[in-house]
């Protein structure tokens, strides 16, 4: 595991420790299935949490029964969820439980992609879930897992771009971290250039600017490097979210 990516998951559980997610309140539409799943999944992405991951999953499934208008969203964060299991499978040695959800979480991926071929939604969670897990899987998988999260990206950055300056800090972060990380893992070394450039011009004094004068000053570093996960995923936002809603 990449050592930002280490820091991260300390962060998240700091946060955890100062904030504990309530039940998500899946009849409260006030709320979108993002910020309903997010800390959940993510409890299992970055700290093994499967208690946290399970209640996730489980209303992943009940909530494609409430929103039947966010299916494509819903299937992206199943297809997220599932390449989790084949990653927690491929790390206990279990070759052909690997396999079956690897496949599972191609297909659901691709189900939410037909539905929503320009949700931006779907492309963040798909670009995201493959960016966080590409390095982990076998090496014959890789090439394609980061095809996806570069045509992910690329198809956010067509509709962000014009507004990145007015996005905040993780969004803006994360779209131009998994650009750049996509693009070198991709062997595309100049639009590679291009977004570590565009990091430092844009999230100066972020997370993200230190490891692009890193990756800028030595750009072998980016091979096993990391940039995404850098300012996201903190415990406590459905509370928070739901707090401002009150009031």
């Amino acid at each position: 595991m990449y050592i930002a990516k280490k820091l991260a998951v300390i962060l998240f559980l700091v946060s955890i420790v100062a904030a504990q997610s309530p039940e998500p309140p899946l009849a409260d539409t006030r709320l979108t299935v993002h910020t309903l799943l997010r800390e959940d999944i993510f409890a299992g992405f970055l700290a093994d949490d499967l208690k946290r991951f399970n209640r996730g999953e489980k209303n992943i499934q009940l909530l494609l029964e409430k929103r039947p208008a966010a299916k494509a969203e819903l299937l992206a964060w199943k297809g997220g969820a599932t390449l989790y299991r084949a990653i927690q499978a491929l790390e206990n040695q279990h070759q052909e439980e690997f396999q079956n959800y690897y496949r599972q979480a191609q297909a659901k991926f691709a189900e939410a992609r037909q539905l929503g071929p320009q949700n931006g939604s779907v492309a963040a969670v798909t670009g995201g879930s493959f960016v966080f897990f590409a390095d982990r899987l076998p090496k014959e998988y890789r090439a394609a897992a980061w095809a996806q999260a570069y045509d992910a990206y690329h198809l956010l950055w067509d509709q962000q771009a014009a507004v990145l300056d007015q996005l905040p800090v993780h969004i803006r972060g994360e779209l131009l971290g998994g650009l750049a990380q996509s693009a070198q893992r991709t062997n595309r070394r100049e639009e590679f250039a291009q977004y570590v450039d565009k990091i430092l011009e844009h999230l100066r004094d972020t997370p993200y600017e230190p490891v692009a004068k890193k990756w800028k000053a030595n750009p072998e570093a980016a091979v096993k490097g990391s940039i995404t996960c850098l300012s996201c995923h903190d415990g406590g936002r459905l509370a928070a979210r739901l707090t401002a809603l009150n009031q």
